[in-house]
């Protein structure tokens, strides 16, 4: 036996130490691991998740979340300020800046910027939403709006991982690696997990690392996969030139076969997680240009999206996010990369906004037509939002209050939750954190916060961490 490719689980199991003390050893291991974290590739058929039963009745089946990476202003969105308003160019109270953390403003002469867009109230709740967002205003009624949510971190990358992970720490699960884990995928041809990323043509464009969708100590078959919405959809999934399906199939089997035989030697789960990847790679094959040909959608929807097809719009994304809903994807993220508005604030909102509106509320639309929403929670979320002061014409990193809206199964349609300050400083009623934020997510899919979790060095860690309540005021 080779000792330095072998682990000491595998190691425990081969080396022949009969002792009863040493066998319960090895059974209490093999026990303890198991209730920390389930092997995918011993559990037969499909995976289906430990969330078995459900903790409570889900009240939805899917997450889409539309991720405005770069952090949109909620004072041009959906918190309308009119004391913020009657302050514009004079000095920011120091009552409610002075020991706060700003992120570029440090130092600087602190000077009220007024809301670049004007507010109105839409549908039976009274929504009260920007002149920036027409077409979403038109299904306000389905919008949950949260106006008090708040952060930890400044900075857009740790803001980012705080937001998908639910620490600024690199390397922990994403939010969408635990839901593939905790309940499974309802597709065996496509990855429970995928992401789409569209860039605009307004702000500063944002970088996303592909950490943001990671597994983290989770077996990596849960992270999630980065489909392109322009040219093919994965690079390298197709055949090579003359290659049939048939002899893709052998090399398939080939490459499985020497997987099991490695795999029974080390017993790494990554093995066994890469032989469902190459399965899955396969299945794609014919999957994932399916998903991508849109010529069975009517041209009304394709007007109803503002799309003509693969462009790598976020409008088209959206459309194949409802595709990727009905084929059984668990979670489903959106990021769009236009929203780092320092300066110029309002220039860039009539850019960014466009680009982003009609196909929000093509989407919703969409579900609601095809019974869909109800069975899907749709979250909108920045990783923070942007100060009352002015940055030239443009706002800085803000984490004290911002503003996010869900929609879909389980959350009160046409309803406001929270609020922050007169100057929309800080959140101040009914605050919302981020683990808050998951916590409710999490329960409208059928899953307690509390009991969703994995034993990783010494602790039971969760997307929650230590904190998070759901948040029941949003409660349909």
């Amino acid at each position: 036996m080779n000792f330095d490719i072998v682990n000491r689980r595998s190691f425990l199991s081969r080396a022949g130490l009969g002792t009863f003390a040493l066998s319960q050893l090895l059974r209490g291991e093999r026990r303890a691991a198991a209730d920390d974290l389930v092997d995918p590739d011993t559990v037969p058929g499909p995976w289906r998740g430990v969330v078995r039963p459900f903790h409570h009745a889900p009240r939805v089946k899917r997450v889409i979340q539309l991720y405005m990476a770069g952090g949109p202003s909620h004072l041009e969105t959906f918190d309308h300020k009119p004391t913020l308003a009657k302050l514009d160019g004079q000095p920011t109270p120091e009552s409610f800046t002075k020991g706060q953390p700003i992120a570029q403003l440090q130092g600087r002469v602190l000077k009220c910027l007024g809301p670049q867009a004007k507010f109105a109230k839409h549908g039976k709740g009274g929504v009260e939403i920007s002149e920036f967002f027409p077409n979403l205003a038109t299904v306000a009624d389905e919008l949950c709006v949260i106006r008090s949510l708040k952060t930890e971190q400044i900075n857009h990358d740790p803001a980012h991982t705080l937001m998908n992970t639910g620490t600024s720490i690199s390397g922990r699960p994403s939010m969408g690696s635990w839901l593939l884990y905790g309940l499974g995928a309802e597709t065996e041809n496509l990855p429970g997990y995928i992401v789409l990323i569209s860039t605009g043509k307004g702000g500063q464009m944002q970088p996303i690392a592909a950490r943001q969708w990671h597994s983290g100590f989770l077996p990596s078959r849960f992270q999630g996969v980065s489909l392109r919405s322009q040219g093919d959809p994965v690079l390298y999934l197709r055949s090579p030139a003359g290659v049939t399906q048939t002899q893709q199939r052998d090399v398939v089997d080939a490459a499985v076969g020497l997987n099991k035989l490695r795999d029974a030697i080390v017993d790494d789960p990554e093995i066994s997680t890469r032989i469902s990847q190459y399965e899955m790679a396969f299945r794609m094959q014919t999957s994932a240009p399916e998903l991508m040909d849109i010529s069975d959608e009517p041209q009304s929807t394709l007007d109803l999206y503002g799309t003509k097809g693969p462009d790598g719009s976020f409008n088209y994304n959206c459309l194949l996010a409802r595709r990727l809903a009905e084929r059984g994807v668990r979670m489903i993220q959106l990021y769009h990369r236009d929203w780092d508005h320092h300066g110029g604030i309002r220039k860039n909102m009539e850019i960014t906004a466009p680009e982003v509106d009609r196909a929000m509320m093509a989407l919703i639309t969409d579900l609601k037509q095809r019974g869909m929403l109800d069975e899907t929670l749709i979250v909108w979320n920045g990783e923070f939002g942007r100060t009352p002061m002015a940055q030239g014409d443009g706002r800085d990193h803000h984490i004290q209050g911002f503003s996010a809206w869900m929609c879909g199964g389980g959350v009160k349609g046409g309803y406001t939750h929270g609020a922050t300050d007169e100057l929309g400083y800080k959140a101040v009623e009914n605050v919302v954190d981020v683990h808050d934020y998951h916590a409710t997510m999490l329960h409208l899919l059928g899953i307690n916060h509390k009991k969703l979790t994995v034993g990783f060095q010494g602790l039971d860690m969760r997307l929650t961490n230590v904190h998070g309540r759901v948040v029941k005021e949003v409660l349909a």
